[in-house]
């Protein structure tokens, strides 16, 4: 069994790199103007950017391998007092960075958006968390496997024909317009009349299948625990990882590969190259002892939800500051990409130019705090 670190430094990178790439695709300059590997797919298919979300669930679900041996992989009252105060707290987050900046006069809660990316986050990791200190380790994989094939079934019978998966007829956003109601999903979908549609990517129902994502992060982490030495460990990750792959290409045929709905085969294809990158993290930084390339991106993974929640108020608060260029009121954000970028790289590499800065500014402040011996825990 591999004695593994305090700090796992490979999933500290890996975590790090998959926070830097949300930056990357969350902030262009202009979002008329971005490369394509970091735009979303239109709807099925996966692009760089649909891997963001997945990774880190799958990352969230390595840690807990590792963080529960102080609970001795038991479902403790301590264990449980800690997963259902950590969901909690981290849905709240959600919530008010929905909500903010809380109070102004254009606001309407009637039409307040009730789920999101971290409220996401907070369900995975809880339930994830409570079924993997419950249930033997085999009984993981059966309950996993059984919530991916429900919600594929579920899927394909209630929703409506011809085309059960598609933006308007999946069976996820009858769910969560039954539930949540239309005013309180996202609408920045556009169906192909180009009118906005009610569907929440991060909805209440499709986050069924992303506990699994979390789920296989924490077998894997529990593979690599098990694990005699360094090369077993590599042997038998890239035999995960490649056959998770596999069964996620396979079952695409029949049940699309997709992230806005999450589908069990967006699970296990996302999860298989998870898998494979942190083997690639893995033969890198600890059996080629590559710890320096590893370093800025650890610096990036010390503070996740910090930079996440607060990357996000940052663009939310600029772009409520109002400047005047060329007789047109636009937002500080737009202002300085205008301004500063296009003249140096014109509009398109301006744009990937402005999310790199974004970048550099949020590492210079997560690289301070690490200075300062500053985490913030969740």
């Amino acid at each position: 069994m591999i004695d593994t670190p305090k700090r796992f430094i490979s999933l500290d990178a890996f975590r790090g790199l998959t926070i830097a790439l949300m930056i990357l695709v969350n902030t262009p300059g202009s979002w008329s103007h971005v490369y394509a590997p970091l735009r979303h797919a239109p709807w099925s298919g996966c692009t760089l950017t649909d891997l963001v979300f997945p990774f880190f669930l799958f990352i969230v679900g390595v840690a807990m391998a590792f963080s529960f041996r102080k609970f001795d992989y038991q479902l403790t009252k301590p264990a449980v007092k800690k997963i259902i105060g950590r969901m909690i707290t981290i849905f709240v987050i959600g919530l008010l960075l929905n909500a903010f900046p809380f109070i102004r006069q254009d606001w309407d809660y009637s039409h307040f958006r009730i789920m999101g990316v971290l409220q996401r986050i907070a369900l995975a990791y809880g339930i994830a968390a409570l079924l993997c200190l419950w249930l033997p380790q085999k009984k993981q994989w059966y309950v996993g496997g059984g919530i991916l094939i429900f919600y594929w079934l579920i899927m394909w019978i209630g929703g409506s024909s011809p085309e059960p998966f598609s933006l308007v007829n999946n069976f996820a956003n009858k769910f969560d317009l039954a539930i949540l109601g239309d005013n309180h999903v996202y609408h920045g979908y556009r169906d192909t009349a180009n009118n906005r549609v009610a569907f929440d990517p991060e909805g209440l129902f499709s986050t069924l299948p992303a506990i699994v994502t979390a789920m296989l992060g924490y077998q894997i982490g529990s593979l690599i625990q098990s694990a005699k030495n360094q090369k077993d460990n590599l042997k038998r990750l890239l035999i995960a990882g490649g056959a998770l792959v596999a069964a996620g290409w396979i079952w695409g045929l029949f049940f699309p590969i997709n992230k806005p709905i999450w589908s069990s085969s967006y699970v296990l294809f996302t999860g298989g190259l998870a898998t494979l990158f942190l083997t690639l993290c893995i033969w890198v930084i600890d059996i080629k002892g590559y710890k320096k390339l590893a370093w800025p991106f650890v610096i990036f993974g010390s503070n996740s939800i910090f930079v996440f929640a607060a990357s996000g108020l940052w663009v939310k608060t600029i772009v409520r500051i109002k400047y005047t260029l060329n007789e047109e009121t636009v937002n500080a954000y737009t202002y300085l990409y205008k301004t500063v970028f296009v003249p140096l790289a014109g509009n398109l590499h301006g744009s990937f130019l402005f999310a790199l800065t974004q970048i550099l500014m949020w590492w210079l402040i997560l690289y301070w705090l690490d200075r300062k011996k500053i985490y913030i825990k969740i």
